[in-house]
């Protein structure tokens, strides 16, 4: 089980994640000072349904595993850029234009 201020500190930099946007999971890591995407991955599995989960997406571009149909209309609704879209189930996140960049004000409590 995630400790509970890591866990705390991972849910509520994914609830400022601006509409329209994504963060990867080390992006995430980073923003509250660790290098563990897998652990924000943990803690998105666990308690990552009440918060705006489809913002945060693998380095790979692609949507959270197996929840591409859910993660869809949402990213439509908020336009967030995508690419290769063939269906609901099959398209990437344009991370070029829709990752947050580093110099976003929420990096800036980085505490590394």
């Amino acid at each position: 089980m995630p400790d509970a201020d890591f866990t705390e500190a991972v849910l509520a930099v994914v609830e400022r994640i601006p509409s329209g946007s994504v963060m990867t999971y080390g992006d995430v890591g980073i923003a509250v000072g660790s290098e563990a995407p897998r652990a924000v991955g943990r803690v998105m599995a666990l308690f990552g349904h009440a918060t705006t989960w489809w913002r945060v997406v693998p380095a790979s571009g692609l949507p959270p595993q197996g929840h591409a149909r859910l993660a869809y209309p949402h990213y439509q609704a908020e336009g967030t850029p995508l690419r290769h879209v063939e269906s609901a189930d099959h398209y990437r996140i344009a991370l070029s234009s829709a990752r947050l960049p580093y110099t976003h004000e929420i990096y800036a409590d980085v505490m590394l």
